[in-house]
C-alpha cells in the first residue's frame, strides 16, 4: 500500500487549499484515514480523521474550517482547508488504516502513512 499526498503550497493567510492523497493498493472495504501535520522540533498533530462510516473527527482548532473527505470508488482521501491562519504552516501527511479508528488522532491508530505535502501560509 502507498499513499501519495498532493495539493500543498503556498497561499496568504486567510486562503484556502484543498489537499489531495492518492491510495495504491488495498487497505480494506471500510477503511480509515487521517491527516496530520508537523513542523520541525514539534509534536506531531492530528488534523481530521474519517472512518468507514462517515464519523469524522477535527482538531478544535480547525472545526468549521477544514473538512475531510474519503472517495472510495477513485480510491482518494482529500482535505478542504479554508480561512487558513498563518500557524497552519507544516508538512501535511496523510494516513490509513484497515481498521475504525476509536478516535482517528492517535498515530499509532494508522498502518500506512503518505510521505506528506508542505503548506505555507504568509500573513
Amino acid at each position: 500500500v502507498q499513499l501519495v499526498e498532493s495539493g500543498g503550497g503556498s497561499v496568504q493567510s486567510g486562503g484556502s487549499l484543498r489537499l489531495s492523497c492518492s491510495v495504491f493498493g488495498y487497505i480494506s472495504s471500510g477503511y480509515s484515514a487521517g491527516w496530520f501535520r508537523q513542523v520541525p522540533e514539534k509534536k506531531r498533530e492530528a488534523v481530521a480523521a474519517i472512518r468507514g462510516d462517515r464519523t469524522t473527527n477535527y482538531a478544535d482548532s480547525v472545526k468549521s474550517r477544514f473538512t475531510i473527505s474519503q472517495d472510495n470508488a477513485k480510491n482518494t482521501l482529500s482535505l478542504e482547508m479554508n480561512m487558513l491562519k498563518s500557524g497552519a504552516s507544516a508538512m501535511y501527511s496523510c494516513a490509513a488504516a484497515p481498521r475504525w479508528w476509536l478516535s482517528g488522532r492517535e498515530g499509532d491508530e494508522y498502518k500506512y502513512w503518505g510521505q506528506g505535502t508542505q503548506v505555507t501560509v504568509s500573513s
